[in-house]
């Protein structure tokens, strides 16, 4: 087994040079071209910057985002992926906090548009920048080091501040073995790439695919929203995504009944799966094992899966008519505590970046410093053993999931609450057709929907930004003075049908 990402690239990359590593939509790099342009990169990197221990990384999809992920981790480094769709100053701020070296970034996302990073050392490159360049051999050999850690992504936080997680080499490489096994992956294997580098599931998009020696065919723009173009037209085997991407494709229209798809395995994770949703894709790929899985970034990507039976009649009958998470996987332990699902194990990450984050949040440990192994991460999500099966219900608390993305609707209302004019903020999520968005309700004087959006959208990414604006003139609270949440959501409910465009 290896114990690196970059050695389970590196060690496909010498067995099988000529095979095709990433297919874009203009152009094919083998396992040979890929591995020459990262440790080229790396060498840059190191020339020109030194020894970095983290290195950003603004990139989307292209020779730049798959070679800037490997330099980094061929150097030793952690990577910590940026978006160019997230506010500059957010970008800025997880750079602060994860202690970037440098941002590698690429061109054509970057731009112009870099002006948050001043200050930072930043390297800009084009494709052309990265696949031309020729390694001189001048690094010292490769040494993997399974506690390293691989990469941080940040999440949304309760304080308005991003959480960041860091995932060392040791707590991924038994997801990632676990995967490409159960899913039979091989080098004859097409796999999807519909995750951006942000979301940690990423990280199976591109290296369960390396390892298993198979092609990351990455989609056109306009592929995203057309699933069933995407997986017949490009000759897919393998499918993973969050489940609403299905129901954004049909209501789009595109996602038409097939039956002649090349699909082998079709997997979702991210949030809840409906039955709605199965039964649409089985319509689309009959001939496809479709799995569902769960987990939280702290427990790297996944650490639960259900096999869905191939006949819908034996589809196990759930209490909330969505997909069971199934069972842990083997070497993990979970127990269930007053209805939160708990796990420990070799995927538990070690804390969070900023030990006052780890309180609270692992059985066992209550101060802010670094949990022991013995200590069980509680992953806020509510379970119940239906017939055998984990059945995911929902947040303990109010976070949620929009089209996969971990949300904290706190982080919205406290950027709403620094809004002159704006005295109370309470964000619901409401799900429509398995989609979900957000509906800020909030008090004070009545603001303009555009100005709203403005503000938002200069701190928060999209995701974060609410559908819907409801002003109210108080905020309902239950019998116990509370904030009336379900109140809030069946006010949510009817604002959506008269959204604004």
């Amino acid at each position: 087994m290896s114990d690196s990402l970059y050695e389970l690239f590196a060690r496909t990359a010498a067995r099988q040079p000529n095979s095709c590593a990433v297919e874009l939509p203009d152009l094919s790099l083998t396992y040979r071209r890929l591995w020459l342009a990262a440790e080229a990169l790396a060498e840059r990197i190191r020339e020109t910057q030194g020894t970095v221990a983290r290195i950003g990384l603004l990139a989307v999809r292209s020779p730049v985002a798959y070679a800037g992920y490997l330099a980094a981790l061929r150097l030793g480094a952690t990577v910590v992926p940026l978006h160019p769709g997230f506010p500059g100053t957010r970008n800025r701020r997880i750079c602060e906090l994860s202690g970037v070296g440098v941002v590698v970034a690429e061109t054509a996302v970057g731009g112009s548009g870099l002006s948050w990073a001043e200050g930072l050392p930043l390297l800009t490159l084009t494709d052309d920048d990265v696949l031309s360049a020729v390694p001189g051999g001048r690094l010292s050999p490769y040494e993997a080091d399974p506690d390293r850690t691989a990469y941080v992504l940040f999440t949304s936080g309760t304080t308005g501040r991003p959480k960041g997680i860091p995932v060392k080499h040791r707590h991924v490489l038994p997801f990632l073995a676990h995967k490409t096994a159960r899913h039979e992956v091989g080098p004859d294997c097409r796999m999807s790439h519909t995750f951006d580098l942000t979301f940690d599931a990423s990280v199976a998009d591109l290296f369960v695919t390396w390892g298993g020696g198979a092609t990351l065919v990455v989609p056109r723009p306009s592929e995203l929203f057309s699933p069933v173009d995407y997986v017949t037209h490009r000759r897919l085997t393998h499918w993973f995504s969050v489940p609403s991407a299905v129901s954004v494709g049909a209501q789009l229209g595109r996602l038409p009944a097939s039956g002649g798809t090349t699909l082998r395995h079709s997997v979702f994770g991210g949030e809840q799966l409906t039955y709605g949703q199965a039964a649409a894709w089985r319509a689309v790929a009959p001939g496809s094992v479709i799995h569902n899985i769960y987990g939280p970034t702290e427990l790297a990507v996944a650490c639960t899966e259900f096999r869905l039976p191939p006949n819908p009649r034996d589809w196990p009958r759930t209490s909330n008519g969505t997909v069971p998470i199934g069972r842990v996987h083997e070497g993990l332990e979970h127990l269930i505590a007053d209805g939160e699902l708990c796990v420990r194990g070799p995927q538990r990450f070690d804390g969070y970046l900023d030990g006052a984050d780890n309180a609270g949040r692992f059985l066992g440990h209550t101060g802010p410093g670094r949990p022991g192994p013995e200590c069980f991460y509680r992953t806020g999500d509510r379970v119940r053993l239906e017939d055998g099966q984990l059945v995911h219900l929902g947040r303990l608390d109010d976070q949620v999931k929009v089209r996969g993305f971990r949300v904290e609707p706190g982080e919205v209302e406290a950027t709403l609450r620094r809004l002159p004019g704006v005295s109370q903020a309470v964000v619901v999520p409401v799900s429509r057709a398995g989609v979900t968005d957000l509906v800020a309700c909030y008090t004070g004087r009545p603001v303009p929907r555009r100005e709203l959006v403005g503000v938002l959208r200069a701190t928060l990414p999209v995701h974060l930004v609410p559908r819907r604006f409801l002003h109210l003139d108080a905020v309902p609270l239950n019998s116990n003075g509370k904030t009336d949440r379900g109140a809030l959501r069946a006010l949510a409910d009817t604002a959506l049908d008269s959204v604004q465009p």
